[in-house]
């Protein structure tokens, strides 16, 4: 039996995916599966997804769209950035649709394409401020048009990411999908008319309608988890990832006693301390516990004490009986009580997405659906 769990409730997905569907029509959504799904485990959340309405699948690696091929995943898979040039023979036999924006990746796409005997769809990406990869947008109408003009590929797409639309009243946004529009206007004025336009990640598909286009590329709010504490509520997500363990020790210590490594903290009462087998070896951060960080037993809040190991930590759990073998909840709900992938993230002063993509593969996955 595993140490500790995730639970990923496919119902949640299908739920989100479906509301996605909802907020961005007429837009198709892509779903993005990349990081293992988020860490919810890419190829149900996949299936989910696309019997929800997802119409496209969106990966970071080659590796990614092959796993999702290999288990029968028929829909377009974009590759969201653009591959090594030695593995361009590998996107053609999995199908991908390929992300291009250098000389060098179309010449290699193109002859990887011509030696397979294939047409392999393209989406040209354009930066138009996030600066991290694409296309500059002086150079991209050149770079479309040689995409449009080399033997075995086809110009399918052209697309930008937005690097603030999870801050819905920063002007840059509509910036970027002004600079967006004059690369697609441009192009119209050459004749190169892509059909699938897009730009909006889940922050733009929920917060920017001007974004939307012809297909919206959703990632954490797949997962029911807002882009921004701002956007919550922007769409009706749930979260689909619980993540829990048990008790396998319990012990009493008293007033003034330190635990763990550097007895740093120390206790003002006696008390009962539970151990729980989970650490930062499993994407529980080390810092959790100095920063109020909590866990749920028998439906009450406790906190974690002392510093956490990297297979174990230990949590105050006063005078409430506790036994071996209790459930422990990290994150998700108990009785009346809820801890969340944010409520981490803004004890830890990061983001959600770090939360759910850092529980490690220790941390065995069970998918349910109800249906």
């Amino acid at each position: 039996m595993s140490a500790a769990w995730a639970i990923v409730d496919l119902d949640a997905i299908a739920a989100n995916v479906a509301e996605l569907c909802r907020v961005a029509a007429p837009a198709a959504v892509c779903a993005v599966v990349k990081a293992d799904g988020y860490g919810h485990g890419a190829v149900p959340v996949a299936r989910a997804a696309v019997d929800a309405g997802a119409q496209w699948l969106a990966v970071a690696h080659v590796a990614e769209g092959q796993a999702l091929r290999a288990e029968g995943i028929e829909v377009p898979i974009l590759l969201l950035s653009e591959p090594r040039p030695d593995s361009m023979d590998e996107v053609v036999a999995a199908q991908l649709h390929v992300t291009l924006y250098t000389h060098a990746g179309v010449e290699a796409a193109a002859f990887a394409a011509r030696r397979a005997g294939a047409e392999l769809p393209v989406h040209l990406k354009v930066d138009t401020g996030m600066r991290r990869v694409g296309a500059d947008p002086v150079d991209a109408v050149a770079r479309a048009k040689e995409i449009a003009a080399s033997p075995g590929l086809v110009l399918d797409g052209v697309w930008t990411h937005l690097a603030v639309a999870d801050e819905p009243d920063d002007p840059f946004t509509d910036e970027q999908l002004r600079r967006y529009s004059a690369v697609l206007d441009e192009l119209d004025a050459a004749g190169v008319r892509p059909p699938v336009r897009h730009a909006a990640n889940s922050a733009g598909a929920i917060a920017h309608p001007g974004a939307r286009l012809d297909l919206v590329r959703c990632g954490i709010a797949v997962y029911g988890i807002a882009p921004s504490e701002v956007l919550a509520g922007g769409a009706d997500l749930v979260p689909a990832m619980s993540v829990c363990s048990q008790v396998t020790h319990t012990k009493q210590v008293g007033a003034g006693e330190g635990i763990s490594y550097g007895l740093r903290h120390t206790f003002g009462r006696d008390t009962t301390v539970a151990t729980v087998p989970v650490g930062y070896a499993d994407g529980v951060r080390r810092r959790l516990s100095e920063v109020g960080g909590e866990v749920l037993i028998g439906g009450r809040r406790h906190p974690i004490v002392g510093a956490i190991t990297m297979d174990q930590l230990m949590v105050d759990c006063g005078d409430q009986r506790v036994s071996v073998g209790d459930e422990v909840v990290l994150i998700g709900r108990q009785g009346a009580e809820v801890i969340t992938a944010e409520d981490w993230a803004e004890k830890l002063d990061t983001i959600s997405y770090e939360i759910v993509c850092g529980i490690g593969p220790r941390v065995e996955r069970r998918w349910r659906r109800s249906t």
